[in-house]
């Protein structure tokens, strides 16, 4: 659905085109206008409509774990190409997966030497059903979220984070080796315990750092969607916060010795969530956990736009049968009259589109259908 009154954003993608992704063998769309609503029966792939248009800004699926899947059943190899404007500048965005399973990605026809320098540059945010999990599952959910957006917005921590990761997987290999064979390697585990100092103190000061601001936000939004105050409390929780990560090292070295992994570090952060004094996913109501979602994705998409100066892609999936009417309008204004950039949304039912951006006042425009 397009609204063409609407102000161009600074950042859009204007067409996209699929090559034997998913379930599609061959299709293309164009996206005109600022909003668009994208509508069709389950399984004719609205989902993976705004998968694609994730790929292209994040090199990788939102949704798939294994580049692999990404590619249509029976085909070799896939396409996902996109034209996108920022700041009024043209960007051809392609990303190819081979027949061998290599993965390449362009952007104006110059290829990227490393995935990790392409992240940020066309900022998007999604919203999808299963996001719950961020709300209800363990802490590496509300991490996979924090470095979603930190690592859009601050190109070394994405780096620093990467490095970590690798020298911590060396590390708790060691371990393991070390109980394995009864030795102690006391010099290697020094020598890597030294390498990851730097990038734990990086991630973790860079954390605590936009989490003074994101956590803010996330408390207002969800008083602004569940339409009344709630004692909503939101901790950055992290080891860090008590003791240096030298500290936690030397302090834990028998202890993970034994258990053959690293006990302590930024790869156990966490977002203490509570209501009340109590602990949000015990007590909350569903209407409570798909408003705390939402909250923490508007979050998101306002903080990425403060430290971009411009708002990133927002898509939406199937937010119509996540929240009752009154949620879901409060939802709808802050994202098509408040926000400013480009906004796709799925649903079923294209009347239920067309009757919830009445009812803000937006006129009605046309619908792209999937089938």
């Amino acid at each position: 659905m397009q609204w063409n009154y609407l102000a161009t954003a600074l950042l859009s993608i204007q067409s996209i085109s699929v090559f034997q992704y998913k379930n599609y063998l061959q299709q293309s769309w164009t996206f005109p206008e600022r909003v668009t609503g994208i509508t069709g029966r389950n399984g004719t792939g609205k989902t993976n409509l705004l998968d694609a248009i994730y790929f292209l800004c994040f090199t990788k699926s939102y949704f798939q774990k294994s580049d692999a899947l990404l590619v249509h059943q029976g085909a070799q190899g896939m396409r996902v190409a996109g034209e996108f404007l920022k700041d009024g500048n043209p960007y051809l965005i392609s990303g190819v997966i081979r027949e061998t399973g290599k993965k390449e990605f362009r952007v104006n026809d110059q290829l990227c030497d490393r995935m990790a320098d392409h992240i940020g540059n066309f900022p998007a945010v999604m919203v999808a059903p299963d996001d719950v999990q961020i709300i209800t599952n363990g802490s590496e959910e509300r991490r996979r979220f924090m470095d979603a957006i930190f690592s859009q917005i601050d190109h070394q921590y994405l780096m620093q984070l990467i490095q970590y990761n690798r020298i911590l997987l060396q590390r708790n290999s060691l371990l393991k080796q070390m109980s394995e064979q009864r030795q102690r390697s006391a010099d290697l585990l020094e020598v890597l315990d030294q390498q990851l100092i730097g990038p734990a103190t990086y991630v973790f000061s860079k954390r605590k750092e936009y989490l003074d601001k994101l956590l803010i936000l996330i408390n207002n939004r969800y008083n602004n969607i569940a339409g009344e105050n709630y004692n909503l409390q939101l901790r950055y929780d992290s080891s860090l916060m008590e003791k240096s990560f030298p500290e936690l090292l030397q302090q834990n070295r028998e202890r993970d010795m034994q258990s053959q992994r690293t006990q302590s570090g930024i790869h156990r952060d966490d977002i203490n969530i509570s209501l009340n004094d109590q602990p949000f996913r015990q007590i909350a109501s569903q209407g409570q956990r798909k408003s705390l979602l939402f909250a923490f994705k508007l979050a998101e998409f306002a903080l990425l736009k403060e430290a971009k100066g411009f708002a990133p892609i927002l898509l939406l999936d199937d937010v119509f049968e996540k929240l009752d009417n009154t949620r879901m309008q409060n939802l709808l204004y802050e994202v098509c009259l408040v926000n400013q950039g480009q906004v796709l949304v799925t649903d079923t039912h294209p009347e239920r589109i067309k009757d919830s951006f009445s009812s803000l006042g937006l006129q009605y425009g046309s619908i792209i259908t999937t089938r």
